[in-house]
């Protein structure tokens, strides 16, 4: 029943039965290779396959990893409505998200991006524009002692987060989605680190938006990211001149806000509200929310099959005067 009422609403999960069905298809022959190769990697007592059987199947461990990335539910709770152990319940998370953050992000039915020299090749072949943000992700503060504990803390919210780049088209749909930084580090700084700059300044001209914490690399990648205009009065500025800068800084805004879009997406999935569990794994959690917000865009856009019309089946002739007076105005009798 657990299993029914997921896959049925969607509301649920935040993906399709048909999305989930793909997903148990490809991660089906993935997770059991693993978990025979854990296996026989280390020595044994007894043989492989000996001893208690696993109570939860794949679905049900694939399940729980969606329930828990889209809503943020404890352990214990989907372990209770597993019919199994909050200890199995994290056993199988830790399995299963790694196996979905290494997917990449899917463009088409065939096509699936998974660094940013990829997502810069697809842009430069299809002629589209990209846009790049960074977003903010709340995590539980260092404990006390910690010889980092002070990185994590945001120049912008002024709270313990981890900073990860977002990378999007021009429709808003999700391209790429980096490894996560400690909070303290600047937009421009991920950008740098990222070899975003060298693939743009050696790669296709293309033309990547961005806003203001990213102005300087214009100049790095030969134009090819675009940022707000600068303001050239500080003091003192004519009338026409502050109309005319309004202007132009509310069209970037226009253009670049699809990047807001998609980010608002993402912050759907509870777990990329506020993180409560480890910070070591946070890249992981980004990883595999990416894939999947990417996967049902993608399924939404190219349906894998679409309902046949339904036969056309002509109507009896009523008998009564008023029936037949009513089938000659609605159907054209």
């Amino acid at each position: 029943m657990t299993r029914t009422a997921i896959v049925s609403d969607r509301r649920i999960t935040g993906l399709s039965a048909v999305v989930i069905a793909e997903l148990v298809a490809e991660l089906g022959p993935l997770w059991q290779e693993r978990h025979q190769a854990r296996l026989v990697s280390r020595p044994r007592k007894r043989a492989v396959g000996a001893g208690a059987k696993r109570r939860m199947v794949l679905v049900d461990r694939l399940l729980a990893t969606l329930v828990h990335l889209r809503h943020g539910v404890t352990h214990d709770v989907l372990a209770c409505w597993f019919g199994g152990d909050r200890s199995t319940v994290t056993r199988a998370i830790g399995e299963v998200r790694p196996l979905l953050a290494e997917r990449g992000c899917t463009i088409s039915p065939d096509v699936r991006l998974r660094t940013l020299a990829e997502v810069v090749d697809h842009l430069g072949e299809t002629g589209k524009t990209g846009i790049i943000d960074g977003t903010e992700i709340r995590v539980r503060r260092p404990a006390v002692g910690h010889q980092d504990r002070d990185k994590f803390i945001s120049g912008k919210s002024k709270q313990n987060a981890v900073k990860a780049m977002v990378f999007t088209d021009g429709d808003g749909r999700l391209l790429f989605c980096s490894p996560t930084r400690s909070g303290s580090c600047a937009d421009i700084t991920h950008a740098r680190e990222s070899v975003l700059v060298r693939l743009l300044a050696d790669g296709p001209g293309i033309e990547i938006l961005a806003d203001a914490g990213y102005q300087g690399l214009g100049a790095q990648t030969g134009g090819r990211v675009v940022t707000p205009p600068h303001r050239k009065f500080k003091k003192n500025a004519p009338d026409w001149y502050e109309e005319v800068h309004e202007r132009r800084r509310k069209a970037h805004s226009s253009r670049r806000i699809r990047v807001e879009h998609g980010i608002a997406h993402l912050k759907n999935w509870r777990a990329l509200a506020r993180h409560l569990g480890r910070r070591e794994r946070m890249d992981d959690t980004v990883q595999a929310i990416a894939t999947l917000l990417s996967q049902q865009q993608t399924a939404d856009l190219f349906p894998a099959r679409t309902r046949a019309p339904r036969p056309h089946r002509p109507l009896r002739r009523p008998t009564s005067n008023r029936a037949r007076a009513r089938n000659d105005l609605v159907h054209g009798y």
